[in-house]
This record gives C-alpha cells, sequence and structure tokens, in this order.
C-alpha cells in the first residue's frame, strides 16, 4: 500500500474513474459550503462523508486507513459520520494516501475541518449534556425541519420549563437541582429555533397518553396542554394527536426524530433515544423505514383540528 498516492489499481480506465470521482467530490463539497451559518455538526458530516467517498473510490477499506494514521477503526468510524472531528495531521495523511492533489479540493476539505473543530452554543452545556446528544443538538440546530414521534412526552421543541424541569428530575434523579435548571436552560435554548426566520419547521405526533398524562401535576400539565394549543397554530408548526383508539399502528417501536437539513447533499437523519442509548440512523435504507412509519403514523393520527379539539378537552378535564 502507498501512503502517497493510495489509488489501487492501474490503467487509464482506473485513472479517469478517480479524477471522475475527484472532480464530483469537490463540487459536493463545495455545494453550500460558502453560507457561514453553517454549524460545525454539519460540517463534520459533510467533511466525514467526502472522506468516506475517497476512501471507498481508492478502494481502501476502513481498517487500512485507521492502521495507516494509527487509530482504532471505531475513531475513523466516527470521522467519517460526522460525530467526531479530525485532526489535521489525520486529514493532510488521509489526502496523500487518497492522492487528493487538486489544491481547491484540499482547502474545502481542509477548510470544513477547520469548521468542524468550532464549538457551537450548546458547548457551554457541556457539563450537563448527556454523553452523545451534543451531536443531535447540533444536528438540530442546523435542520430545516423535525418530524417526531413521542409516546410518552410531549416533544422537547414544545415544553414549557415547568413540565421540562418534572420530566427532567426523573429523567435524572442524582442531578442538584441547579444541574436540572442548566438542562432546562438548554432545551429552551433549543425552542429558538421556532423563532428564526424562516422558522425551523415542526411536524409532532404524540401518543395520546402524552396529553392525559399529568406531568408536573394538573396546574403545570394545563399550561403545558394550553402552550401546546398556542404553538400548534404556527405556520410551519403542526401537531397531531395518535388516539388510543387507532388500536396497533407504525410506532410500537418507540419514538424516534427524523431531521431533514436545507441543504439537499446533507442527508436525512433519524434520531432514536432509548434506555439501551442513543442511536443516530443515516443510511438511506434506515431512515427510509422511519420515514414511512412517520407517513403510516400521520395517517392514522387525528387531523390537527381534531387533535386540538382532543388537547383542549384533556386540559378542560384538568381544571
Amino acid at each position: 500500500m502507498s501512503g502517497t498516492t493510495g489509488a489501487r489499481g492501474s490503467g487509464a480506465v482506473v485513472d479517469a474513474t478517480h479524477k471522475l470521482h475527484r472532480q464530483n467530490v469537490t463540487a459536493s463539497a463545495l455545494e453550500g459550503v460558502s453560507a457561514m451559518t453553517t454549524g460545525p455538526t454539519v460540517r463534520r458530516r459533510r467533511l466525514g462523508t467526502e472522506l468516506r467517498k475517497l476512501r471507498e473510490s481508492n478502494g481502501f477499506k476502513l481498517e487500512e486507513v485507521a492502521a495507516q494514521l494509527g487509530v482504532a477503526p471505531s475513531t475513523l468510524s466516527r470521522i467519517e459520520t460526522g460525530k467526531a472531528p479530525t485532526k489535521s495531521a489525520y486529514l493532510n495523511q488521509m489526502l496523500e494516501m487518497y492522492g487528493v492533489s487538486d489544491y481547491e479540493q484540499r482547502q474545502v476539505l481542509v477548510d470544513m475541518a477547520r469548521e468542524g473543530h468550532r464549538k457551537g452554543w450548546w458547548a457551554a452545556y457541556d457539563d450537563v449534556l448527556p454523553s452523545g446528544f451534543d451531536i443531535y443538538v447540533g444536528l438540530e440546530a442546523e435542520t430545516a425541519a423535525v418530524r417526531g414521534y413521542e409516546i410518552s412526552v410531549v416533544h422537547g421543541l414544545l415544553q414549557i420549563p415547568d413540565y421540562a424541569r418534572a420530566v427532567l428530575r426523573e429523567m435524572f434523579p442524582r442531578h442538584a437541582a441547579e444541574q436540572i435548571d442548566r438542562l432546562v436552560d438548554l432545551r429552551i435554548e433549543r425552542q429558538r429555533r421556532l423563532d428564526d426566520d424562516p422558522p425551523l419547521e415542526l411536524w409532532a405526533i404524540l401518543d395520546e397518553a402524552v396529553i392525559r398524562r399529568p406531568v408536573g401535576g394538573t396546574r403545570v400539565m394545563c399550561a403545558q396542554l394550553e402552550h401546546l394549543l398556542a404553538m400548534a397554530e404556527r405556520p410551519g408548526l403542526t401537531v397531531q394527536i395518535l388516539p388510543f383508539a387507532c388500536g396497533a399502528h407504525a410506532g410500537h417501536g418507540g419514538p424516534f426524530t427524523i431531521l431533514a437539513f436545507p441543504n439537499r447533499s446533507d442527508s436525512e437523519v433519524s434520531y432514536v433515544e432509548s434506555v439501551a442509548g442513543i442511536i443516530y440512523l443515516e443510511k438511506d435504507r434506515d431512515v427510509r423505514l422511519r420515514a414511512e412509519a412517520f407517513d403510516r403514523l400521520r395517517a392514522a393520527a387525528l387531523a390537527p383540528a381534531a387533535s386540538a379539539d382532543l388537547i383542549a378537552q384533556a386540559a378542560h378535564e384538568l381544571r
């Protein structure tokens, strides 16, 4: 294996194929990169995608490149999936292995790596962020649309502070009050995306149990339900209730979220949170299955107007 060219095979056909791929990689990497509003999480994902394409086009296995870099395969995998930034030394070595000599292409990738090291606003909450959740917050901060299905609590982007505090106290019983307050602040900070111009699009499907369970007591729950009704009237924000009467449905596997990004080159991500930990699904097939499940849930749920009526009824019954 050569550490300078990195190209497998020989002949004009192979060289031409690699050259064409490098041109395509440069074009896709450049798309939307000039927008300085793009944050570090999406930059890391784009860089990782391009590095994976370069590796595969040159015929390298992930384990081979990891061995050349002197890192664990899992570390390189995190770089290629955008879950971790890459060091300049690693990036330069990979570009040499993959035979990337074009200055413009190299500079784009170097700039993406540099931006990937920037700290997002959520870094201020590193001391209380659950392990792995910083990736989700970073993606959510840069997404254009969120589709979420919840089975037991109101979607985080729609929670009022008192409701969020009641939920977080149960989720993190060992946390001090100050830590819980900081997690509440983080949740409220995330909701600022809904006030952007244009605002983040949100489609939330809530199991009926969400609006029936008096989280935080009747006073807090009434306020939460009234907040849901008010938010549901906003443009670009849809709230549907999946009623008990619907019977079996596509969401029995648990809650999930699908994030879509403004740049078409950034693939959608499905986020799944459970007692076993956080899972990010990025393969087209996995995301498509979640999207199909969401569409089936959307069809089974009450229409937005009927959902608002049921939320209002639940609030009335608590008074």
